[in-house]
């Protein structure tokens, strides 16, 4: 006995793929109290024998369709009992990946029910039934029920209907209908070539645009981001409209696609259903998003296994997005080619560019194929054709694809060529669209052949929530920081920056050090020590001065100093600017190191970068700056720092209208720690608002977001019994906000006076005034309840950080000069964690002086600099028993 899909022309699985019976099917439906637990156990069924296919190994292509081909079984019979002979002509289509034949566990199941005529009362109740019975069996169905007419006037008026029915597939009823729906949402009556082509581009550049125009998020979409599945989709569609195709191997007899390309696109196509088969798998439902909670257990349900210096998630990412560059080179390409055949007038002039190239419709060419093999050298020199003719749009495909299959040119004869070094370093020193041109030469993968090691890092992830991007699109976000510091155009965005780029004498050396910061990451050992070996050699191979090589090297591996002194030492400890200034030795390595690193961090993580780090940073750039500038025989010390930072603050009271009497006795319960660790415009503050108080007032707040730019200041003066620190750090993270510098100052008088800066948990700064006055309030009325109540953090960490479990490590260093003990703490961050450790420090009797906070994507990187209740660094009894206490407490993210 034949199959349903037999019957209606669908081809036959083969019999040990069979999932469900159709025959047994069908006779359940007369059984009025066995149908539905019935379908769903076949259901059910198929699902488990797909799943074990899957983890088999059984090519996934396979699986789609056998899905489709089970779906389709289930959902004639249901057809079949329920609506054939209860309704005239009504015609059942499947319609979206549906009617392509392709599902995934959970995909969308779209159906659609052409009737003859509108208002058919007589098929309201058995369409009702059918598509019910499909519910309860746990299909999830989409459906529409049109006329031929409902359908050409809603695909007439948006062209994503019209996709839809392009794709619609006939499962049962009439054959002529269906025809007749296929001719009129046809080219020839609406949506022709150039109407669609135009508006699927816009379509796409809409969904690109909010994956940020990258492939390379953190949690990509396997379907919407940037070479995914919809770009795959996006080529059969324009291919189907204008071709008239109905398979993607069709391209290659049209000449759109060689038989290689047409290979990577079906592999890539396969490895992104292998992904998103997964993920419906491990989830149990719809998923489309490789987010952090699934994509360890996929790495590992993919057969994906840790290696020396790479986890089996990293390999996986890094497959995925070496696939779907290569994905996005061919949207591109084939993009390109469609304009140019449905669009591009075929008698458009050609302009030649040189011997070599010529350009037509916006896009550079070769003059012919032999380009590349006559003269390699060509392969670089295209791409300094396009820095130097900004008007161009880009690469022709045919040409793109030309350089694709003479990458084998790029070897080490090709690498130690005078000519392609000079053409290297004239790509780099363009004036103009260098950043484009590098992340082009990525594309084509021209870059990482040219460097390989540049090559080993290209789709390179790591696994956390610090590095957004992977190792390679970071490092061309920081050449393009750079870049960008170097125009006058783009002052405002980082004008300290702008200002010291656009005075260095060789912007290239700071673009070399952005392309080797990273390079050697994962490869074991120190990426910056290895970097900078790489870097000297590339330098000194391409004929730079011996010192102009060293200097790149340096700052290769050098790249972090900076912003790790900024952001873990204490920079009003002057031997800390002293040290720092002999590592860098003079001004030239400090202004490249300054802005190489305002660059790299600024290209980790859009929202790294804050206010408080452009602040930390600059301060560190100048009070280094003038310590070089002061030699190092005559270093700055305690003393004279003291004594510019008070007839600064003076001058500054004197301005607001405050006499030497106002501040006399507030002065004097100031310690030297005090001055040391302030900047004037910071005492001023205190000692207007201090001045202003009331005697009796054990406890004075205030809230200022002038001080800094871009930052929150909160002042709170209290008893040093109060531990105020734990209730304070415990309200501002229930507020949501992040405290990003914490300096507690005991006073002469039994008190503290505590400064903490602060932004919103996004890094944010703090705008509305109700703001401000919720943080007054809420630190006032907490520091002064007196029920012993216990203020408690509720808010939960984020999703994503919840995925990570980052292992507690503390060292302790002491500080002999300064009299206090250094205690570095990682743990993973979450809500309550400041608080928590504040708590423990009061346990253990520690009296905390400053503290440094780092919160580095998921995973918390601070530094407190602590001391006994005497004032006395830790013995090595009291470190070590905090040690121990803080592994252990943090440890269990439960007892924050």
């Amino acid at each position: 006995m034949s199959t349903l899909s037999e019957s209606i022309g669908l081809p036959r699985k083969d019999p040990g793929d069979a999932s469900v019976d159709s025959v047994a099917l069908r006779e359940s439906l007369a059984d009025p109290d066995r149908p539905i637990e019935y379908f769903r156990d076949c259901l059910n069924r198929a699902d488990q024998h797909l799943a074990e296919r899957f983890r088999a190994n059984v090519a996934v292509d396979t699986l789609v369709e056998q899905r489709a081909l089970t779906v389709d079984e289930v959902i004639l019979a249901a057809w079949q009992h329920y609506v054939t002979g209860s309704v005239d002509q009504a015609t059942l289509v499947a319609v979206g990946g549906y009617g392509r034949g392709e599902l995934h566990p959970h995909s969308d199941i779209d159906l659609m029910v052409l009737l003859q005529r509108p208002g058919e009362v007589a098929s309201d109740e058995p369409i009702g039934q059918f598509l019910t019975f499909l519910w309860d069996i746990g299909l999830e169905v989409g459906h529409s029920v049109r006329t031929l007419d409902d359908c050409e006037t809603q695909a007439r008026n948006d062209v994503t209907v019209v996709t839809t029915l392009m794709e619609a597939r006939l499962l049962a009823g009439s054959s002529e209908q269906f025809a007749a729906l296929t001719e009129r949402v046809s080219p020839r009556h609406m949506w022709n070539s150039a109407e669609y082509f135009q508006a699927k581009l816009d379509e796409q550049t809409a969904r690109h645009h909010r994956y940020d125009d990258t492939a390379y998020n953190l949690e990509p979409n396997v379907k919407g981001s940037p070479g995914g599945l919809r770009d795959i989709q996006m080529i059969d569609w324009l291919a189907r409209r204008h071709l008239g195709t109905h398979d993607l191997a069709e391209l290659v007899e049209h000449d759109f696609l060689t038989p290689g390309q047409l290979r990577i696109l079906l592999t890539g196509r396969t490895l992104l259903w292998r992904i998103r088969f997964g993920l419906h798998l491990l989830v149990g439902r719809r998923e489309d998003r490789l987010l952090f909670d699934h994509q360890i257990k996929l790495a590992r349900m993919l057969g994906y296994e840790d290696a020396t210096y790479t986890l089996a998630v990293e390999q996986l990412m890094q497959r995925y997005y070496r696939t779907v560059m290569e994905l996005s080179r061919l949207n591109e390409m084939l993009l390109q080619l469609f304009e140019d055949a449905i669009l591009v007038d075929p008698d458009t002039p050609i302009t030649l560019m040189g011997t070599r190239f010529q350009s037509r419709n916006g896009y550079l060419q070769v003059v012919d194929e032999n380009v590349f093999v006559q003269d390699p050298s060509a392969l670089l020199e295209i791409f300094l054709l396009l820095e130097q003719n900004l008007d161009l749009k880009g690469v022709d495909a045919r040409t793109i694809a030309l350089i694709k299959q003479h990458l084998w040119l790029i070897d080490e004869q090709f690498r130690q060529n005078p000519r392609n070094q000079r053409l290297f370093l004239d790509i780099l020193r363009a004036p103009q669209g260098v950043t484009r041109t590098l992340r082009r030469m990525n594309t084509y993968g021209v870059l990482g052949l040219y460097i390989p090691a540049f090559g080993r890092i290209v789709g390179r992830m790591q696994y956390d929530l610090f590095h957004a991007y992977t190792v390679d699109a970071h490092t061309l976000f920081v050449v393009e920081n750079l870049r960008r510091a170097s125009l006058s155009r783009f002052d405002h965005e980082h004008p300290n920056s702008s200002r010291i780029m656009q005075s260095l004498a060789k912007p290239e050396i700071a673009y070399l050090g952005g392309l080797f910061h990273d390079i050697a990451k994962g490869r074991g050992g120190d990426h910056s020590q290895l970097g900078a070996v790489d870097a000297e050699a590339f330098c000194l191979e391409h004929g730079m001065s011996r010192y102009d090589a060293r200097l790149v090297a340096w700052l290769v591996q050098h790249h972090l100093l900076l912003s790790m002194t900024a952001q873990k030492k204490d920079l009003h400890d002057p031997r800390v600017i002293n040290e720092f200034a002999q590592t860098v030795g003079d001004e030239t390595h400090l202004a490249y190191l300054y802005v190489l690193t305002v660059a790299d961090v600024r290209g980790t993580n859009p929202k790294l970068w804050n206010s408080w780090k452009d602040t930390l940073f600059w301060e560190l750039y100048e009070l280094t700056k003038r310590a070089l500038r002061r030699g190092f025989a005559h270093p700055i010390d305690a003393d004279e720092l003291i004594a510019e930072t008070l007839a600064e603050t003076e001058k500054l009271l004197r301005r607001e209208g405050l006499l030497p009497d106002d501040w006399k006795n507030i002065w004097s319960n100031f310690t030297e720690e005090y001055f040391l660790r302030h900047r004037p415009e910071e005492i001023a503050w205190h000692t207007r608002i201090l001045a202003g108080a009331a005697d009796e007032q054990p406890i004075v707040v205030d809230v200022n977001d002038e001080l800094a730019p871009g930052l929150t200041a909160l002042m709170i003066s209290a008893p040093q019994a109060l531990q105020s620190f734990v209730r304070t750090t415990a309200i501002l993270d229930e507020l949501g906000l992040t405290v990003v510098d914490a300096r507690i100052v005991p006073m002469s008088d039994a008190q503290t006076l505590n400064t903490y800066f602060i932004l919103e948990t996004d890094g944010s700064s703090i705008s509305e005034r109700r703001r401000l006055e919720e943080i007054h309030v809420r630190i006032s009325r907490g520091l002064t309840r007196t029920d012993g109540h216990e203020i408690r953090v509720t808010r939960r960490a984020p999703r994503q950080v919840r995925m990570f479990s980052t292992p507690v490590q503390v060292r302790v260093s002491h500080d002999a000069t300064n009299q206090r003990t250094v205690l570095e703490l990682v743990a993973g961050d979450r809500p309550g964690l400041l608080a928590q450790i504040g708590k423990l420090f009061v346990e253990q009797n520690v009296r905390l002086q400053n503290a440094k906070i780092a919160t580095l994507g998921e995973r918390a990187e601070d530094v407190f600099f602590v001391t006994t209740e005497d004032n006395r660094p830790l013995d090595e009894a009291t470190s070590q028993a905090l040690i121990s206490s803080l592994e252990t407490t943090l440890a269990d993210p439960e007892t924050a």
